[in-house]
């Protein structure tokens, strides 16, 4: 599947895409919350004005409702005013809230009216939900800055960065972003990375239209970050050889048994006292050849 977006610049709505995709809602409940969601706040409509200007009818459209409300999508809230009359509001989340009891809570003030068509929306609103907190990187601080990065290191990823993505004329950065994207680039050079490290990582396979460089760039940044290098040393071990025996010893010196600190461990084969009959096994045997002739292979000697 290709998907072929445009670039609009105004009358459009940014979603997250978990409320798009999830598949535990219908595909109309979807639909509807997407709509609910285009809609400036403010926006007065209820649930059969929906159906009657929709192809679906007062009960898909009343299911629906249900499923955004069961998923915390969707919420009606009484509200008793100073004089006593009870109104609903209506609240619409892009991201799921647990579900309140359905209780009716006093407010100030009196109730809100209007027509939807003399509401505008307003781009410049702030966000009534609160921040989700920021999750701090494992190998870093809060603001997405390694630790330990000095502002010398930063310029230089800075420069970095214009000198790799310089040879692609849709990887446009202004000042700002890339000062934003520094700290990533720094931590790949830390990690031994060179300059053509990152052009491989960053420049193969851009996406068709480009509609954010400092987007796609932080996406390879982040996803792509070669890991870090192995702190253990795997030196060799050095030894040095016994003054008396020549066995290995970590100091320089003569070893415990030599000094009369430690008895001598049996070396594989039964040490010395099996070594001594061994050889004199094997003399025994070279002699023997010797007598019995030329070996066709050569001369056999022993002393």
């Amino acid at each position: 599947m290709r998907v072929h977006r445009s670039a609009p610049v105004r009358d459009f709505t940014v979603l997250p895409n978990a409320v798009l995709q999830y598949r535990r809602l219908s595909y109309t409940a979807r639909g509807l919350l997407a709509d609910l969601l285009s809609r400036p706040d403010g926006w007065r409509e209820d649930g059969r004005h929906m159906a009657d200007t929709s192809p679906q009818g007062r009960g898909a459209i009343r299911r629906a409702l249900k499923e955004l409300a069961d998923a915390g999508y969707y919420r009606v809230e009484k509200i008793r005013l100073p004089d006593g009359t009870i109104i609903t509001e209506t609240h619409v989340y892009d991201v799921p809230r647990a579900a309140a009891p359905s209780t009716t809570r006093p407010v100030p003030g009196g109730a809100s009216t209007g027509r939807a068509d003399t509401l505008s929306k307003d781009r410049h609103q702030e966000p009534t939900l609160p921040a989700e907190s920021p999750v701090e990187p494992p190998d870093g601080r809060a603001d997405g800055r390694p630790g330990g990065q000095s502002d010398e290191q930063l310029r230089e990823a800075v420069a970095t960065l214009f000198r790799v993505i310089r040879p692609e004329p849709r990887l446009r950065l202004g000042e700002a972003e890339a000062r934003a994207l520094a700290p990533l680039v720094a931590r790949w050079l830390e990690r031994g990375s060179t300059a053509a490290d990152l052009a491989q990582a960053l420049l193969p396979g851009l996406p068709a239209p480009m509609h954010s460089a400092a987007a796609v760039l932080r996406h390879r940044l982040e996803h792509k970050l070669p890991p870090a290098p192995s702190t253990v040393r795997t030196g060799a071990l050095r030894y040095a050889e016994c003054a008396a025996c020549h066995d290995p010893v970590p100091e320089p010196g003569i070893c415990g048994p030599c000094a009369g600190l430690a008895p001598r461990p049996v070396a594989v084969g039964g040490g010395e006292a099996a070594t001594r009959p061994g050889a004199a096994r094997a003399r025994a045997a070279l002699r023997a050849a010797r007598a019995a002739g030329p070996h066709p292979g050569g001369l056999v000697t022993c002393r």
